[in-house]
């Protein structure tokens, strides 16, 4: 029989690891296929950092345990019911003194049903809760906020980091093709005799220094890919293509150089003046500490006496009572005058706060208009030299072919030309970063 049964149970446990392994696995692969981005503008990179960036998730979740607490100090105001039982033996019943005799008191079994209603009519700290339910709401959105403003600020930044990196790397490529180029012509005019072997060394140790140089930016690609993809929130062992239509840059870079400083669209200003009416809450709700506290109560209860156990619910005694409590603090050692200041204090300080900030935010943005401004005139001066340094090379290597030139003036066309593309595409992703900065002074960044 026990042999049966063994052998059933290995057939059903066969069957079931069978039927588990064989059903689709929905849950995180779909998760996963779900969050990969393929070809990713700025604009989805920033969508899905919003999404999937841990900070700001946190900061959602924050807002509902605000909203939570807030429920839980607020309910409070709500009557208050509760229910009671109680059951007691008596082993050894009181004694009391009276009419000259001493005599027992009591019974030896009671037993009691309380049903008990309190009722807040007035108290300082369900007020407070009440009056600032509205700021600590906002405080928290405005907490999530201020972390997607900062997150898509340094998105932004990473992504033109990226695309800067990878076009340094198209750009050493296009050089090693031309280094290349050049090589064989070198060796071709040394094999032919009309030079020697001095132009095609220093042909290969050009195109050498320019692969090394390949190799040292493309690892720097991966560290910038990986940073990227921390700031999103984006799985690192997953790929990340970047796309960007350069030809519409320089729309892209403009931002209105002539716009003036609204501290109101500061998300740190907002905060700031937030946390300033919560501590102007605070000194009202310390100057109420002299307002008595009241509330209304009410009890209806059922007693049961009876020295024998088995009769003791036969019969009930009821009672009830309903009514005020008020509580009056008198003197509490100077205690309030104290918190009243100290609430005055608190809230002259986030005035001070404020006034900082508003320095703080002109210096930043008067920085930020500096480095746009300087950034602007930068790539609009590089921005014609690409053309003119390749217009050189072309002409100097049609000229050292024909051996006009000496292969010395074709290395420095072609260095000129490398770094007058280097130059123009670092000035160029500059450019969107200052950007980036100006919008983020100006409190244009909002998502």
């Amino acid at each position: 029989m026990l042999f049966l049964i063994n052998c059933m149970m290995k057939h059903v446990y066969l069957l079931l690891l069978i039927f588990f392994s064989i059903q689709p696995r929905k849950g995180f692969s779909q998760v996963s296929a779900d969050s990969l981005l393929t070809n990713a503008s700025i604009t989805d990179c920033i969508q899905y950092a919003v999404k999937h960036q841990p900070q700001i998730q946190q900061s959602l979740i924050n807002e509902k345990i605000t909203d939570e607490s807030i429920r839980i100090k607020l309910a409070d105001w709500y009557p208050q019911l509760y229910l009671s039982y109680a059951l007691q033996n008596n082993p050894q019943l009181p004694t009391a003194y009276t009419g000259g005799s001493y005599i027992k008191t009591g019974t030896y079994n009671t037993s009691g049903l309380n049903l008990g209603l309190t009722q807040n009519i007035f108290n300082k700290d369900l007020l407070l809760a009440n009056r600032t339910a509205k700021d600590v709401r906002k405080e928290a959105a405005q907490q999530t906020a201020n972390s997607k403003i900062n997150t898509v600020a340094e998105v932004s930044k990473a992504f033109y980091d990226v695309l800067l990196t990878q076009k340094e790397i198209d750009v050493i490529d296009e050089d090693i093709v031309r280094l290349e180029r050049s090589l064989k012509d070198a060796y071709s005019q040394y094999q032919g005799g009309v030079v020697d072997k001095t132009d095609y060394k220093r042909a290969t140790i050009s195109l050498n220094n320019a692969k090394a140089q390949r190799k040292q930016i493309a690892d720097g690609l991966i560290a910038r890919y990986t940073f990227l993809k921390e700031l999103m929130g984006y799985p690192q062992e997953s790929s990340l293509q970047l796309q960007y239509d350069t030809a519409n840059i320089e729309k892209d870079a403009e931002v209105d150089t002539s716009a003036m400083v609204n501290y109101n669209a500061r998300i740190e200003y907002q905060l700031l003046s937030t946390q300033k009416s919560l501590y102007e809450a605070n000194v009202k709700y310390y100057k109420w500490s002299y307002l008595p506290t009241l509330s209304a109560f009410g009890n209806y209860d059922l007693n049961y006496l009876n020295n024998s156990f088995s009769k003791l619910y036969q019969q009930s005694f009821p009672a009830s009572n309903i009514g005020l409590t008020v509580s009056v603090p008198l003197f509490q050692g100077g205690k309030r005058v104290y918190q009243v200041k100290q609430a005055e204090q608190q809230v002259q300080l986030i005035d001070w706060d404020i006034a900082a900030l508003k320095t703080n935010i002109n210096t930043e943005y008067q920085n930020a208009l500096a480095s746009y401004k300087g950034n602007l005139a930068n790539y609009l001066a590089l921005r014609d030299n690409v053309q003119l340094a390749n217009d050189v090379y072309n002409v100097i290597r049609l000229q050292y072919q024909q051996g006009i030139k000496t292969y010395l003036d074709v290395i420095i066309a072609e260095s000129d030309l490398r770094t007058s593309q280097l130059n123009y595409y670092t000035a160029l992703y500059q450019l969107l970063q200052s950007k980036v900065d100006v919008q983020k002074a100006l409190g244009q960044i909002n998502y």
